[in-house]
């Protein structure tokens, strides 16, 4: 995997830079504000992007637009200082892959790659939480229609297993909670996605809430 570092602060990214490569992976650029970021992604075609969310000149959302609007495949996971962060809910909806706090340890980073390889998203479940619960009000996120049709499409596997998603479970924990292996639930995740027309676990989890699935709960 080829990863591309986007942070205005250089002793961030050359420390985030000494684990990726201890870890094997290979670190193809540093930068250090938006609009380099975009220019670098097209030129040097990582595979994923870590994306300060606070930069000079263009911030890293509006990075972001920019960059899945050129190239859509590539992932780009959102850097920040705090859960709370008011764009938390804009970069998911711009198509962020994940969204990770600055001060975790290096194996919950690392931790979150392979996750991301395993195509799920880099956000904790506190994180995957807050943005749900924001995307399903109406007037944010208009993603359901006529849900009840849909349900409908859902086999009991299906609904028992989008409700591990809803509550933030990786694809390891859903298949231990299963006793299935990951492909399976990799399997049946996929098919999920296309019953219900979203494209991952964030889309899926607000679509079951809002289709009153099931119920949400305070953190």
């Amino acid at each position: 995997m080829k990863i591309l570092i986007a942070d205005d602060h250089p002793l961030f990214r050359d420390g985030i830079a000494s684990l990726l490569l201890a870890a094997g992976y290979e670190v193809v650029g540093q930068v250090g504000d938006g609009e380099t970021a975009v220019t670098e992604v097209m030129r040097l075609q990582p595979d994923l992007v870590f994306m300060d969310i606070r930069m000079p000149g263009i911030d890293g959302i509006e990075a972001l637009r920019q960059i899945k609007t050129r190239r859509p495949d590539v992932q780009i996971v959102m850097l920040t200082a705090s859960e709370s962060d008011a764009g938390l809910v804009e970069a998911v909806q711009a198509g962020a892959s994940g969204y990770l706090l600055k001060s975790l340890d290096a194996d919950e980073l690392l931790a979150s790659l392979r996750g991301l390889e395993r195509g799920e998203l880099a956000m904790s479940r506190h994180a995957a939480s807050l943005v749900i619960q924001q995307l399903v009000q109406p007037e944010l996120s208009e993603t359901v229609a006529q849900p009840e049709d849909l349900v409908e499409r859902l086999t009991p596997r299906e609904i028992e297993m989008l409700g591990l998603v809803v509550e933030g479970l990786p694809n390891k924990a859903i298949a231990v909670e299963l006793s299935v292996s990951e492909n399976t639930v990799k399997y049946h995740l996929k098919k999920i996605w296309q019953k219900l027309r979203v494209q991952n676990r964030t889309e899926a989890a607000t679509w079951a809430i809002r289709a009153g699935l099931f119920p949400q709960q305070d953190e």
